[in-house]
């Protein structure tokens, strides 16, 4: 009797519950491999497909194999895989995968962007210079210290000597603090990802700072997106004759390099708004590019006034006033406090790209 019970419930339940067959066609498994998909638009238009990829991706979720991430623009794999088809035709190349050490320069990445440092070239230079072992300075330069020409007598190893500054030139493109590099070799330049897609210029000059021909230090950074692009710290080429004669050759070199990464940006079709903003601290340079008024005080300077105004005009640039202690162009044209230098370094997107979070 159990037994009859047994199979008659069997049977019962098998004859009550409808149970649809699975098409050939629909098996997966066999019916993918008769025909695959030339690109992903085909894919998508299959519906069996589409099947596929959900319970696939689902599968991921839930075992945790993979964290899904939204896209980057730009980083479409397909078009990469096609140009690197290109160039292996043209050039001989070969694919080391994702970036992380290149010319001397370590690339860090994480959730707040990609980081640029030269942690290993900063400590073989100060051991080859056997430095590692010197006292600290809170500050690369003392804010009275004038640079002047060695004293007659100072002997001096002419080829070292050129080695040691076109290492520190090379250190210098990931570091605008050079001097910092004894002290945190660590710290590197942070690339983030910014809302404001916008350029952002500051300017500043350091009026007859030369001691040996009293020629003026201009220096300039430039920030795309809000990150820092370039920046130059140079001597002007003739004496100025007044501070805002100075402050005019500086803002038309920022201008120059403005547009000029305008032109760059516009070449690679990246939207950027359309008026660069430009800050500087000195507000007659700022009135006079606004409104020129010319007497014998400004007339040696005319042609870069002229051209300030003309971009200003055409809707280039904004020249808008800075107060100095948010001057960030300040730390490339002088010696400054401890505090500012700090907050400037800060401001110029320097990190420790190795400090623990």
């Amino acid at each position: 009797m159990l037994e009859s019970g047994l199979d008659n419930s069997s049977s019962l339940s098998h004859s009550s519950l409808p149970v649809d067959p699975v098409p050939s066609d629909l098996d997966l498994p066999i019916a993918l491999k008769k025909k695959i998909p030339k690109n992903v638009q085909k894919a998508f238009g299959d519906p069996r497909w589409k099947v596929a990829v959900v319970e696939e991706v689902k599968a991921l979720k839930k075992n945790r194999t993979w964290e899904l991430v939204t896209l980057p623009k730009g980083n479409d794999h397909v078009e990469i895989e096609a140009l690197r088809k290109i160039l292996a035709k043209e050039f001989e190349v070969k694919d080391l995968g994702v970036l992380r050490y290149f010319l001397g320069m370590e690339i860090a990445r994480n959730k707040n962007g990609i980081s640029i440092s030269q942690r290993k070239y900063t400590l073989d230079l100060l051991k080859e210079t056997w430095m590692l072992g010197c006292k600290l300075s809170d500050i690369p330069i003392g804010v009275r210290h004038k640079i002047d020409l060695a004293k007659k007598g100072d002997l001096v190893d002419k080829g070292r000597y050129q080695w040691l500054v076109g290492k520190l030139i090379y250190l210098s493109h990931t570091r605008p603090d050079i001097a910092f590099a004894v002290r945190t070799p660590r710290k590197g330049l942070q690339f983030g990802k910014h809302d404001q897609f916008k350029i952002e210029a500051f300017t500043d000059v350091n009026w007859v700072g030369s001691i040996e021909d009293r020629r003026s230090t201009s220096g300039y950074c430039t920030f795309v997106f809000g990150n820092l692009i370039t920046w130059r710290s140079k001597n002007q080429n003739v004496v100025a004759r007044s501070s805002a004669e100075a402050e005019f050759r500086s803002i038309a070199h920022g201008i120059c390099e403005v547009l000029w990464i305008k032109r760059v940006l516009e070449e690679l079709k990246i939207r950027i708004h359309p008026l660069a903003m430009m800050y500087c601290d000195n507000k007659a340079t700022i009135s006079i590019s606004y409104n020129p008024v010319h007497h014998d005080r400004t007339k040696h300077v005319e042609v870069d006034c002229h051209f300030i105004k003309e971009k200003i005009e055409q809707r280039e640039i904004c020249l808008t006033y800075v107060p100095s202690k948010s001057q960030i162009a300040d730390v490339l044209t002088k010696g400054i406090p401890r505090e500012n230098f700090e907050n400037n370094v800060d401001k110029l997107g320097m990190i420790d790209i190795y400090a623990p979070t």
